[in-house]
């Protein structure tokens, strides 16, 4: 059973940069596509970035296109989430969330519900 552990949150002003990490137990990772999701308080459960398993291609929420970047590296069963320019609406509980999807089949998604297994969060919070 593939569990995932997020790191990486924290308290950071205003245009400040933070990088999370999410970490999967399997060995088969390079099959998984891979999302990263937020929830604030209050709202609902958003999709923010998510990279597919196969040819590493990636979508991003519009909320955050030009200030976050989604990598992975298959070698370290990681998939990293490099956050820039962030402002107090990006408050939220982070989550990283896996689909077993074999290469070339099903791009990632930037729906929960298309997600299989989930990572307990991480919260950062923007703030001065």
């Amino acid at each position: 059973q593939l569990q995932l552990v997020e790191s990486g949150g924290g308290l950071v002003k205003p245009g400040g940069s933070l990088r999370l990490s999410c970490a999967g137990s399997t060995s088969t990772w390079r099959f998984y596509n891979i999302g990263w999701f937020r929830q604030a308080p209050g709202k609902e459960r958003e999709g923010v970035s998510c990279i597919s398993s196969g040819d590493g291609s990636m979508k991003y929420a519009d909320s955050v296109k030009g200030r976050i970047t989604i990598s992975r590296d298959n070698a370290k069963n990681t998939v990293n989430l490099q956050m820039n320019s962030l402002n107090p609406t990006d408050t939220a509980v982070y989550y990283c969330a896996a689909a077993f999807r074999l290469p070339g089949t099903v791009m990632c998604t930037l729906t929960a519900g298309g997600m299989d297994v989930w990572g307990k969060g991480t919260l950062v919070t923007v703030s001065s």
